[in-house]
């Protein structure tokens, strides 16, 4: 990764953190604990985000048996399951603040629960497997089977029955309404979290790779 990718990364970071502390105003109804949702929901996109990508190039090293893609598969994995533990964790500190405790078994909460759950098992899975290709291809099946329950368990079942999570869109009951400041800082966030997400990718994924050439 060339280090001006890095410095623009680190400088944007630092400017969405300044924004989200000195810029954002406290929004109605929620006052200042808006500013959680600058970093929870960035990380709740990056964890879908990873998730797919890692079925994407799951199902580019079934086609191709390509170590390459495995290791970014693993990588975009791993990487998916750290940014869901921490939309997890500042979601449970929102919960906490709000509702007045960390977990309330809330759909959300009850649909994210489980897609840890799937991901923790695929990590489990891939560290139970000595034989590289063999692994490979292993993860690779379930992380295409795993993939498939993503939108159903973020997107479609937790809007089937009431939430108390509020939803990060103009007007309406349960939502937090975002004026044209909020939403630049919003969406410098999500494009700070890609590139974050990119950063790690490329330089994780070179890692992965010897190590499984390394074992074949």
């Amino acid at each position: 990764m060339k280090p001006v990718f890095r410095l623009a990364v680190v400088f944007l970071t630092l400017a969405v953190c300044g924004a989200v502390f000195f810029v954002v105003p406290p929004a109605e109804g929620l006052g200042n604990l808006v500013r959680i949702a600058f970093f929870h929901i960035p990380m709740a996109w990056m964890s879908v985000l990873a998730f797919v990508m890692s079925a994407w190039w799951s199902a580019a090293y079934l086609r191709r048996r390509d170590m390459r893609d495995d290791a970014r598969s693993c990588v975009s994995a791993r990487l998916g399951f750290l940014f869901v533990l921490l939309a997890t964790a500042s979601g449970a500190i929102f919960s906490k603040l709000t509702w007045g405790a960390y977990w309330n078994w809330d759909p959300r909460q009850t649909t994210i629960f489980i897609l840890i759950l799937i991901y923790g098992a695929y990590l489990t899975l891939r560290a139970s497997v000595p034989e590289a290709r063999r692994r490979a291809v292993i993860s690779a099946v379930y992380s295409l089977f795993s993939c498939l329950t993503v939108p159903f368990l973020v997107f479609i079942l937790p809007r089937l029955t009431f939430s108390l999570h509020p939803s990060p869109l103009l007007g309406g009951s349960g939502r937090v309404e975002m004026d044209p400041v909020m939403l630049a800082v919003l969406a410098a966030a999500l494009a700070d979290a890609t590139l974050i997400y990119i950063w790690l990718l490329r330089r994780d994924s070179a890692a992965a790779k010897e190590e499984s050439l390394h074992e074949e």
